[in-house]
């Protein structure tokens, strides 16, 4: 089956080079020209519009786990306005205000939204970034990485199939916090030799 999907205009020529009563598939967008229409009816060849498959943004990722204790929460608010800009979908397992709470409990929470498939990943953020990686850890199922810049976002992803992004709001400013979350999302585990290595971190009790 000829495909011309690649044209945005058929023309004559096009349509002369093909066999009698073959179908072409063309852009549903393509523009046929009258003598294109012309001889495609002489020669029974039909033109079949294909409708283009959505095109998948990197950062189609699923729903998102955030989450934040009180050192975090000016941040995680801050997060929300980036996710949205992205068009992530996002769950918040608070906290939802400056007042002192307990970051392991709010860890706790993305983690477990994460392990129990409610939420594909998470995004925690605390004072410095470390409590809520070491509480995340604790969950089964979990791979967290506390990242500073983009690159240990990249890594964290591609070598390490990181799951959980744990942040610390007194580390980073608001736009290394963009970078690092866009990266993070737009990065994924793909090749074999680092999807073995996770497999033997999952094996691990």
């Amino acid at each position: 089956m000829p495909d011309l999907r690649d044209r945005t205009l058929i023309t004559e020529e096009d349509i002369r080079n093909v066999a009698a009563g073959a179908t072409v598939t063309i852009s549903e967008k393509a523009l046929v020209t009258p003598l294109a229409a012309d001889v495609a009816s002489e020669k029974h060849i039909v033109l079949k519009r294909i409708t283009a498959p959505a095109t998948k943004t990197p950062y189609a990722v699923g729903k998102i786990a955030i989450g934040a204790d009180h050192g975090g929460f000016e941040l995680k608010e801050s997060l929300k306005a980036v996710l949205n800009d992205l068009g992530c979908e996002y769950q918040d397992f608070g906290t939802t205000s400056t007042d002192p709470v307990d970051y392991p409990d709010f860890a706790q929470a993305v983690a477990l939204a994460v392990a129990r498939k409610t939420c594909h990943l998470g995004i925690m953020i605390d004072g410095a970034g470390i409590g809520s990686c070491m509480v995340a850890n604790k969950v089964a199922g979990i791979r967290a990485a506390m990242c500073y810049d983009e690159a240990s976002a990249r890594n964290s992803r591609e070598h390490n199939g990181a799951n959980v992004l744990t942040l610390g709001a007194k580390a980073i400013s608001l736009e290394q916090m963009r970078n690092i979350v866009r990266t993070w999302l737009s990065t994924d585990l793909t090749e074999e030799r680092h999807r073995r290595r996770v497999a033997k971190i999952d094996a691990l009790l």
